[in-house]
Parts: C-alpha cells; structure tokens; sequence
C-alpha cells in the first residue's frame, strides 16, 4: 500500500500530464489551420493559370476558355497531366519506300507549296510543326508516339495517285514499319484533313482502326457504310483557314462595327444540291434585305476572290454554317476572324477541344430540319449587347484555330499536343506481337524485335 502523499503525488503527475497533452493537441490543430491557409493563399499567389489566364465563370456554371492577350491555356489535368511532356517520332520521307509517293505523287511532281494554302493545308502545316517541334526525338525506341507525314488529299487532288494507287501505297508503307506492327498501329498518327476523312485510304478499316486520326470531320455516314472518326481514339482538328486573317487579319480584312453591317446573316457557299444550302439560298430570295447568299461558282465571273470573299463574310451579324459534302465546314473557323457570330447548321458536326471550350458561349447551333422564316425571327430577337458579348469571347478562342508553334500559348498545335498527350500509353501490344518473362518482344515467329525484317504482316 502506498502513503497518502504517494497517491497524491501520482494524482498531482497524471493531472499534469493531461493538461499537458491538451495544450499540445490545442496548438497542432491551431498549427494545421494556419498551414492549411498559408498553403492556399501562396497556391493562388504562384499558380500559373491564375497569373497567365483566366476563366469565365457563366450560367449554368458553364466555363469557357478565356485568353488574355493571347494567354495561356489550361488543360484540365485529369486525363493530361499537368504539363505537356511527350516525345514524338516524325518519319523521315527517305526512310520508308513509298512515303514519297504519298507526299508528292507518284513521280514527285505535286509541289508541298500547293499542298499548304486551302482547307487542307492542314496536312503540311501540323508536319512541318513537328519536324521543329521541342517534342521530336530522333530515336524511335523512345518515342511515345509516332507521325506518318502524307499529303494524300492534295495529291490525289491533283492527279499524283488514283485511288488504287493511294490503298497499295499505304499498305506498303505500313508493312515497313516495325513499330506500327509492334503496337497494332496505336501510337501512331495520320492526318486527314477533309471531309472524306481515311476514307482516301479505303483500306484504312482493316489498317488504321487502331490508329490515331487528325481530321476536321467527325461524320461521313452520308456516302459511307461508317464513320471513320472515333471519339475515344481521334482528334478533331481545326480547318485550315487563310493565313492571311489569322496573322495579319487586322490589315487583311478587318471587321465591321455590328451597326454597320448590312445583312442580319450571311451563307457565302456552293449549293453542291445540298437541301439545308438550298434551303438557305432560297431563303436569302425571301429576305435579300436580311440574308445575303449568292451561290458560288469555281470559276467565271461569279467566283468570289478570296478578299471579297471575306468583306462578304464581315458583313453580316451572323454567319450560317450548314452541313455541305460532309459534317464540318471551313466558315465555321473563318467566321471568328471576321467578328461573325457562327451558326451551325450541321447536326453531326464535331468540334476541337470541347474539354476546354463551351461553345454555347461563342456559337449557335439550330437544328438542319428547322432552316426557315423562324430562323430568321430568332436571330432578330437577338440584342446588339448579346452579339457583342459573344464576339468578344469568340476573340478570346480564335487563336486556337491558329496552326502556329505549340511553343505559343495559345495555338492549334499546343491544343492538339495536349490532345495527343491523352493518348499515350506505356505499353504497346497487338495480336501479332508477343513477350517473354524477361521482357523481350518478339513475333509468332519467335523473331526478336530487333530482328523484324520488312514486308511484315501486318496486325
């Protein structure tokens, strides 16, 4: 038995001891707080997109890029990462036999300066783009993807290879590529920069379904069994418009204050026997004092010049962009360089980085089977403020429709870069490639990879 004073020295220790840890616990949680805020003010004090960008917070909680000054983007980080990293392959036009063919014909004679200016000006420029790139490498074993470089729309445009040529060429090309054999084809990547999509290659269901497919059409199931386009595996890309509204369009054609232009809207294109045009054409025939829409020729004295064409295009409040041969037309990208609100006429169109854009905020989409009077009558009720709202926004993104440098903050090239990033995988497989326990890839044949010799089987 211990003495009273025992006791009470024991109660007097433990009661201390109590006191204490509280006092401790009241500090750490004091502590914690104090972090916890510090820790967020110098977040937003130092984070990027706060200092280089901004967004509009709209209704609905709807957000749209904005760009300051030609800012920054930023990229939703999940499913990107939170900073570009990726090193891409450019296929040199000497390595592979046949590749030339696909780049300038079959007797090498479509010059690349044809191929550049038009709709499909795409092909070249996101070529050249990679070839000076910060995100090439030289080495295909560290590739994380892989560019086949063809200016297959340009060239059968223009009489370098028929179709039959086109499908053997490609089938060639590939069969010499290992590492397409080695991942099936999924990472590597084809641009096809019109309305037809890989149906130019018409064997690419049997080749290219794994691969990944820059295109500015997302539909062309009016004239093929199919799409081509695929949401999980493609990209949409941005059409090519005149580098002369969209490096130097402040001098080129500038736009008009909205009090000053003529027409409520506009639709500056061919029939080609399309009902939504012939609709709009038809239309403009009922209210020439609100519609402008001449029908366009190719050539003789109604063809518009490229310049006139654009003062055309300024000078409605609103540009219509209705379906043509296929889903995705060129006026839709032009009309941001000329201040035009556009709107979509083309159900099953589909359009680039929708994960950064909302473009109820920049566009209006009405549906094909509704062109009319009605049409008209809504766009009317539109106030001046409204239109002037959405201008501004579309100002905002129009520099992602730009095919400059992914250096630049805001490009197309920097937005299909991220685009790209998402697709990158770190293993690759197909049914034609196999491996063993000590990491070793190798063929049905059991050929190591380093030992696959061209013409292979393809996957």
């Amino acid at each position: 038995m211990g003495s009273p004073n025992n006791k009470h020295r024991a109660f007097t220790s433990h009661t201390h001891h109590g006191l204490c840890t509280r006092t401790h616990q009241i500090a750490a949680l004091a502590l914690i707080i104090v972090t916890f805020f510090l820790t967020r003010l110098l977040d937003r004090s130092f984070s990027p997109c706060a200092s280089q960008a901004s967004v509009a917070q709209l209704p609905g909680s709807r957000t749209v890029l904005r760009v300051n000054g030609g800012g920054s983007l930023s990229w939703p980080e999940r499913g990107y990462g939170s900073q570009l990293s990726l090193k891409i392959y450019v296929y040199e036009e000497d390595e592979i036999d046949g590749l030339k063919s696909l780049l300038y014909g079959r007797d090498g004679s479509i010059p690349t300066e044809v191929c550049v200016t038009g709709q499909w000006g795409t092909q070249v420029k996101i070529h050249r783009l990679l070839l000076k790139s910060r995100f090439r490498t030289r080495r295909k074993e560290e590739a994380d993807l892989f560019f086949v470089p063809t200016y297959i729309k340009c060239v059968r445009m223009k009489g370098g290879l028929n179709d039959k040529e086109i499908d053997q060429m490609y089938v060639k090309v590939l069969s010499q590529m290992p590492y397409f054999r080695l991942s099936g084809g999924r990472n590597h990547i084809f641009v096809f920069p019109s309305g037809a999509g890989p149906h130019l290659f018409k064997s690419w269901a049997t080749y290219l379904n794994r691969s990944i497919i820059l295109t500015p059409e997302g539909d062309r199931t009016d004239k093929k069994d199919t799409s081509a386009f695929n949401t999980w595996k493609d990209i949409i890309i941005p059409g090519n418009v005149a580098d002369e509204m969209t490096t130097n369009g402040a001098t080129f054609v500038q736009p008009l204050p909205l009090s000053k232009r003529k027409f409520l809207a506009n639709f500056l294109g061919r029939a080609q026997r399309k009902l939504g045009r012939l609709q709009l054409i038809e239309l403009a025939k009922q209210y020439p004092d609100k519609l402008e829409s001449p029908e366009l020729q190719f050539s003789g004295p109604d063809k518009l010049g490229r310049i006139e064409y654009f003062h055309h295009l300024r000078n409605a409040k609103f540009c219509f962009a209705p379906r043509g041969e296929s889903s995705w037309t060129l006026r839709f990208y032009e009309s941001f360089f000329v201040e035009c609100v556009p709107v979509i006429l083309s159900d099953q169109v589909e359009l680039p980085f929708q994960n950064v854009i909302d473009y109820t905020q920049v566009s209006i989409k009405w549906p094909s089977s509704q062109i009319g009077p009605q049409l008209l009558e809504y766009l009317e009720s539109i106030p001046d403020k409204v239109i002037e709202e959405m201008i501004s926004r579309g100002r905002e993104v129009r520099c992602w429709w730009v095919y400059a440098s992914e250096s630049e903050p805001c490009s197309a090239m920097r937005g299909i870069m991220w685009e790209l990033q998402r697709k990158v995988r770190k293993f690759h497989q197909s049914t034609e490639t196999f491996w063993l326990h000590n990491g070793s890839i190798i063929n049905r044949n059991l050929e190591q990879f380093s030992n696959w010799k061209p013409p292979m089987p393809l996957p």
